[in-house]
């Protein structure tokens, strides 16, 4: 029995292509069903889309359009809207009520998702019976958030750490906290560019996310 999994993603797709490639090479112990994006112009839905991967958007910039920045309380009601409509276009395949065609995800791989996931996302999944997890270019514990990879490189240059990483981590509530499933170092050479270094990562991340995910997998599937 495959399992299904959404991907969601914000970007280039790197990453989800590294899934995609996986799943093509009968390597990946599940299928992606759905790639949900954050933005209507990230790359990484003509990456699903090539490969006849069925994609949402889900913006959050038409729950602010009209509402500028001083009008805080009201973004901030927004932005539970969109965290509630997330939730149920996750468990059940629309914002409001429900696709009956839906096949409902058995794990959810964040790929360059770039924005937080409160508990009004997390808790609903779980309530579902749904796994999440998450990509993060540091290693447990370092470097939390936007820009790790800049953070990490120039801690290294200035001699304050002399490792850097990857981990595919659980989503919790607390940014990039959750339990780790994989973690892969790389050392941190002096003298090296943030683009070489960058690229290090991403080399790295495209295998992790991989073997993480199929961690995953098979741990789900015992369950099943």
């Amino acid at each position: 029995m495959s399992l299904n999994i959404t991907v969601l993603i914000s970007g280039s797709g790197t990453n989800l292509q590294a899934l995609i490639d996986a799943q093509q090479a009968g390597k990946l112990n599940g299928k992606i069903t759905q790639v949900i994006s954050s933005s209507d112009t990230a790359f990484g839905l003509t990456r699903a889309e090539s490969a006849s991967i069925p994609t949402k958007t889900h913006m959050l910039k038409t729950y602010y359009k009209g509402i500028p920045k001083e009008q805080a309380e009201e973004r901030k009601q927004k932005r539970e809207q969109f965290n509630v409509d997330l939730a149920n276009l996750l468990i059940h395949g629309a914002t409001t009520g429900s696709d009956e065609s839906y096949i409902k995800p058995d794990l959810i791989v964040c790929a360059g998702w770039m924005l937080i996931l409160s508990p009004s996302v997390l808790q609903p999944l779980e309530n579902a019976g749904i796994t999440i997890i998450n990509l993060h270019p540091a290693l447990p514990g370092a470097f939390d958030g936007t820009h790790a990879i800049d953070r990490c490189w120039k801690a290294g240059q200035d001699g304050e750490i002399s490792k850097g990483g990857v981990m595919i981590h659980r989503v919790i509530a607390e940014v990039d906290r959750g339990a780790p499933i994989l973690v892969k170092e790389l050392d941190l050479i002096k003298g090296e560019t943030l683009e070489e270094y960058e690229d290090r990562v991403h080399k790295v991340e495209h295998v992790a996310i991989v073997e993480g995910t199929n961690i995953i997998l098979k741990e789900l599937s015992t369950k099943k």
